[in-house]
């Protein structure tokens, strides 16, 4: 990323370059800026193993490369994003989409790590989806290192942090403890042995710290016998809100977002970063994301959408603008919002070139393609699109092509692959949610005036050399003419009649690409059925 020169950092706007300035102020401020004793800013992603990646984990490694890209380009230094795998964490409960559930649930309790591959690929099955992680993560080429909790853990990277947390175990205790329900403050203990008997991360209580040898005395619950064990070299995993702030410190994370239902987590875990005297990363809290029917979206319920559901109907730059629009709002994520959202992508690219240098800065389109976008160019919509894929009734890919070049004949697969795409993704969008919801309106008694006096404007005011708007004017007066109280519900009237659906296009727009002859046959074809 080449720095840019911008003369007052309150001119810019967008919400990464806000977070950049934030990372700035933590080491010294843009002017007095200190590179942390590591060598690098450091930006962290987290992820739990136990499922496979989802539409969140791209979101937030996508966001965080926005902040990274910001960073770089208003001071010129080294930075590193991380996605860290808590692959150390006991397995709670087996997931529904994996074979040899028998086997796995035999494993409750253990690290991930620790348990076979239920797919028998690799060496565990934190191990496999690790690599699912990392394959998910190389798909979009994002820039990141990734890094495993169990390798951090018995390694030692983590040991001399750990100890601190021992030492300072009754300080941790005082902030973590008002937050728990009475029964769970008797028992509850910052660190979680690893049975030898077991081989299980153990929530239990801890009866003695020994920070003088580096140790903790804990019951063994399979036989009662009392225990001293180190809680360095990866024999005690901490808990989550610990862990969180250990590995903060340990890594010397700068900057890491996450959700809102982790506020709690990381107003903890600073709050121990500070007890211990260190320092917490900026944070970044994003809202959630809300289903079709405003409940927050679940893994385990399922009632979201992947990326690969997404990419079936728009383009990685779509979900990565959805990614970029207002992450400290809560978001629809559902199937209706990707055509939006993909029209939304490219009126921003229409209007790229146009804005000035600060602007362009600003402009989504900057932060989406890493501060060098390549022009995408489309006078189509995608919402015009996937009307011309539904008003000729087809998935054949050549008879949409037909009608773009006899709008655009300069329009071709190998010039603009990308709009080549777009007809794929309408294409799809149509066979999958318009044809199975298509109730036509026919012509009747009632509106067949109406479209007869539309035919008659077709055929003698219109030609091609008309604009989409004029040919929009022309309809505006047939609707007014008719006296709709709500012009709204003329077009909504032809929309059904045309289309067979609610909802359209700009009329004049689609009228323009879809053509005046063809538009006239089709009208006059509604007419006759009517005769």
């Amino acid at each position: 990323m080449n720095k840019l020169n911008i003369q007052n950092l309150n001119d810019l706007k967008s919400w990464p370059f806000k977070e950049a300035q934030q990372i700035l102020k933590r080491n010294g401020g843009i002017s007095n800026f200190k590179l942390p004793t590591k060598g690098y800013v450091l930006l962290e992603t987290g992820y739990g193993p136990s499922g496979l990646p989802h539409i969140g984990t791209f979101g937030e490694v996508v966001r965080t490369t926005m902040v990274r890209n910001a960073l770089g380009a208003l001071i010129d230094c080294p930075t590193k994003i991380i996605t860290f795998s808590d692959d150390m964490d006991g397995l709670r409960k087996v997931p529904d989409n994996v074979p040899n559930k028998k086997m796995l649930n035999e494993n409750i309790g253990k690290p991930l790590t620790s348990i076979p591959d239920p797919f028998e690929k690799y060496e565990s099955f934190g191990h496999h989806n690790n690599a699912k992680l990392q394959s998910f993560l190389d798909e979009f080429k994002f820039d990141y290192e990734f890094v495993s909790s169990t390798e951090k853990y018995k390694s030692g990277f983590f040991d001399e942090t750990i100890i601190q947390i021992l030492e300072n175990y009754k300080k941790i205790l005082e902030i973590i403890l008002p937050t728990l329900r009475n029964e769970r403050k008797g028992t509850y203990s910052p660190f979680l042995p690893i049975s030898e008997q077991s081989g299980n991360v153990l929530q239990v209580q801890v009866d003695e710290y020994r920070p003088e040898s580096k140790s903790i005395i804990y019951t063994e619950p399979l036989n009662q016998k009392k225990v001293e064990v180190l809680v360095t070299g990866g024999n005690c995993k901490l808990q989550w809100k610990v862990d969180w702030a250990m590995r903060w410190m340990a890594l010397g994370v700068d900057y890491e977002m996450c959700g809102k239902d982790l506020t709690e987590s990381v107003d903890l875990a600073t709050k121990i970063c500070k007890a211990i005297g260190k320092k917490s990363p900026v944070n970044l809290i994003y809202e959630m994301f809300l289903d079709e029917k405003g409940e927050k979206i679940s893994k385990s319920v399922g009632n979201g959408i992947s990326v690969d559901e997404w990419l079936r109907y728009g383009s990685p730059e779509s979900l990565s603008l959805y990614m970029f629009q207002k992450p400290k709002s809560a978001k629809k994520l559902f199937f209706d919002v990707i055509p939006k959202t993909v029209d939304d992508y490219i009126t921003h690219y229409k209007n790229y070139e146009k804005l000035d240098s600060l602007k362009k800065i600003d402009s989504p389109i900057w932060h989406i393609h890493s501060g060098d976008p390549k022009y995408f160019k489309s006078d189509i919509s995608f919402n015009s699109l996937t009307n011309l894929v539904s008003i000729c009734n087809t998935d054949d890919k050549n008879i949409i092509w037909g009608f773009v070049n006899q709008y655009d004949s300069n329009l071709s697969a190998s010039n603009n692959p990308e709009f080549d795409k777009l007809i794929d993704y309408a294409i799809n969008y149509y066979i999958d949610f318009v044809l199975p919801n298509k109730k036509y309106l026919d012509v009747n008694n009632n509106n067949k005036i109406i479209f007869d006096d539309m035919l008659n404007v077709l055929k003698t005011n219109i030609t091609e050399k008309n604009t989409s708007e004029e040919i929009q004017t022309f309809l505006y007066e047939v609707g007014k003419k008719h006296k709709f109280d709500n012009l709204k519900d003329f077009f909504k009237l032809v929309y059904q009649v045309l289309l067979g659906q609610e909802q359209g296009p700009r009329l004049g727009s689609f009228i323009k690409l879809y053509g005046i002859r063809e538009t006239i046959k089709i009208i006059e074809e509604k007419i006759n059925n009517y005769k």
